[in-house]
């Protein structure tokens, strides 16, 4: 995953970064680079080793192996003060007694920068975060958005080399995370610092993105862009983590041209080529609801079922359909709403279908490894230690 000739083009590699806490493995020799200047993600579920990782790249635990370079130079022996990273926290701990000023000043007062070079910077700071107005409030005359902002003011005030987000936005409500996310994005972009997030929300790591890691069990299991991690995810994992989709569980049947599964539920599935799949192998196959419509109007090449639709769920500008297949099998199907009426009705029997292409083949074997880890990895890691 590392860029040919990385060092001088990535702010941040990480090679072989492993840590286990009492011998249970918590980052497993995980790799990966992050060009300067990009948004990057590291997303999955609570206990997969993604804030574990962080703290080794902040210097607040100390790996059992690998290497951790910053614009070229391993620090993974150094303490946390001699790292130019500085870290966000979900929980801003800002100093209840001093001003917003003073807050974002703190660091540079720690520094002993010239005055006229820490007036400098703190007037950038606050400028960049639109919080000028409120440099002499404190932080409980604050909004939740507000003592955020302050939080990624004294973050910056230090020009570091890598910013680094642990959940900075889990404690803010829907209406207002959302918000966030979008000034978060200008805010990285204007200030063209490196940011590695981390983050268990799928559409956080989508909407503020150039390159996401997805990792589970201490493992990164697929590096990409936001785009290439939703449309060609690797292992059944990813697919189900990243959105939502339907699985057909099956075998191989043919491999020439496009790849046909026969599913448990005795359906014969036309699917993308997949170089890798041999006739009699064990798949899953993946096809997200947006991708399933009508059967009228679609090509003979497209897979076509019927089945009788037993939900219908509003989402606004969305409505899903859950249509139950013979076999026991449901699918669910994603439309926009169009404002014109609704035309299935529950209980009723609609034909659907889908294009070979949006039927993804992934394999089983990626996944007995996930369930080996998971046996492995039994007792509960927190996100707190562990995570």
């Amino acid at each position: 995953m590392e860029q040919q000739g990385g060092i001088g083009r990535d702010d941040l590699v990480i090679r072989g970064l492993a840590k286990s806490f009492d011998d249970v493995p918590a980052v497993r020799h995980v790799s990966f680079s992050v060009r300067r200047g990009d948004f990057y993600s590291l997303l999955g579920p609570s206990g997969c080793g993604k804030t574990t990782t962080l703290r080794l790249i902040a210097g607040f635990e100390r790996p059992d192996e690998g290497q951790i370079l910053l614009r070229g130079q391993d620090v993974a022996g150094f303490p946390p003060h001699l790292r130019n990273v500085n870290t966000v926290f979900q929980h801003y701990a800002l100093f209840p007694h001093l001003t917003v000023e003073e807050n974002v000043g703190y660091g540079l007062r720690q520094q002993g920068l010239p005055k006229e070079e820490a007036a400098r910077r703190l007037k950038e700071a606050l400028t960049t975060v639109r919080l000028t107005e409120l440099a002499t409030r404190r932080p409980r005359e604050l909004s939740g958005g507000q003592q955020q902002r302050v939080a990624l003011a004294r973050a910056l005030v230090n020009e570091p080399a890598v910013l680094l987000l642990d959940e900075p936005l889990a404690a803010l409500d829907l209406k207002l995370r959302k918000a966030m996310q979008s000034e978060l994005k200008k805010l990285q972009e204007r200030v063209d610092i490196t940011f590695l997030y981390v983050t268990h929300d799928q559409e956080e790591a989508l909407t503020l993105s150039d390159r996401i890691a997805v990792m589970n069990h201490g493992r990164i299991l697929q590096e990409g862009t936001p785009q290439e991690i939703y449309e060609a995810p690797t292992s059944r994992f990813v697919a189900d983590f990243i959105g939502q989709t339907n699985f057909f569980d099956g075998e191989v049947a043919e491999t020439a041209g496009v790849t046909t599964v026969r599913t448990d539920g005795g359906l014969l599935l036309r699917c993308a080529p997949a170089s890798w799949a041999e006739a009699g192998m064990r798949v899953a196959v993946s096809v997200r609801p947006e991708q399933i419509g009508p059967a009228n109007g679609a090509s003979a090449e497209d897979n076509r079922v019927t089945g009788t639709l037993t939900r219908r769920t509003y989402l606004g500008d969305l409505v899903q359909y859950h249509v139950l297949l013979p076999g026991g099998i449901e699918v669910v199907a994603q439309r926009q709403n169009e404002g014109q009426g609704e035309s299935w009705q529950v209980g009723s029997s609609v034909d659907l279908a889908w294009s070979p292409a949006n039927a993804l083949v992934l394999s089983r074997g990626e996944l007995a490894l996930e369930e080996d880890l998971r046996l492995v990895d039994e007792p509960a890691m927190t996100e707190g230690g562990q995570g």
